[in-house]
């Protein structure tokens, strides 16, 4: 990637930063970056491109850079010189895209809303593809477990960054718009853990290790 659009990329991600995804426009861009607007379309030929950009630099932060994982940390693994395993590579990405949703909280969205197109998106899916090979999924079964798996860190991100995890009060009829009592009973069964403090990380930490006994056993059933 050039050093110019870089820095336009990044200057579209401060915009977002300061005022939302929906004040970036190649013309607020333009003005950030100090040309006209005609200026930009030698580096982002339309606001398609430009979001699938920002896309791609968002990812770039998920890609190991020495071994470990993105800016979401590696572990003492990859810090003592060794490969890290299929299941902390995993790790690795899915704790990097959280962190980066956490510091852009705009960011999940745009990551659920564009393909991966640019090279920085499509190798972050290829760290996925190759951690589950290693793991023994059968290669059929790669495409379908990788959008399982992103589809859970993405949307675990989102609905943090949006507030959807926030407790809300007890009474389950209050959840639902005020339903008649009786009409939700999966509520009431469960309705005194529903608003226990929730430790966020811990029950991302459990969903991540859900997620790798159910890659171990998609890889037992390709081997029966």
């Amino acid at each position: 990637m050039s050093g110019r659009r870089e820095e336009i990329l990044d200057a579209a991600l401060a915009i977002a930063d300061e005022r939302g995804l929906e004040a970036v426009s190649m013309r607020a861009l333009a003005e950030r970056v100090g040309v006209t607007p005609m200026a930009l379309y030698r580096h982002v030929k339309d606001k398609a491109a430009l979001l699938d950009g920002m896309v791609g630099r968002l990812l770039s932060a998920l890609l190991p850079t020495d071994g470990g994982g993105g800016d979401g940390g590696g572990d003492d693994s990859a810090l003592a010189g060794e490969e890290p395993t299929w299941d902390q590579r995993l790790d690795a990405l899915a704790h990097a895209c959280r962190a980066v949703t956490q510091r852009h909280p705009w960011a999940a969205h745009l990551l659920f809303s564009r393909p991966a197109v640019t090279a920085d998106a499509v190798r972050a899916v290829d760290i996925i593809y190759l951690a589950l090979i290693e793991a023994g999924v059968p290669e059929s079964e790669v495409p379908r477990l990788e959008r399982l798996i992103s589809t859970f860190v993405i949307g675990f991100a989102a609905s943090e960054a949006s507030g959807r995890f926030t407790p809300g009060g007890l009474d389950p009829r209050g959840r639902r718009g005020q339903l008649p009592a009786g009409e939700l009973p999966g509520h009431s069964r469960v309705g005194r853990w529903l608003d226990l403090p929730v430790d966020l990380t811990a029950e991302f930490e459990a969903d991540l290790a859900d997620i790798r006994r159910m890659v171990v056993g998609a890889a037992a059933r390709g081997g029966e």
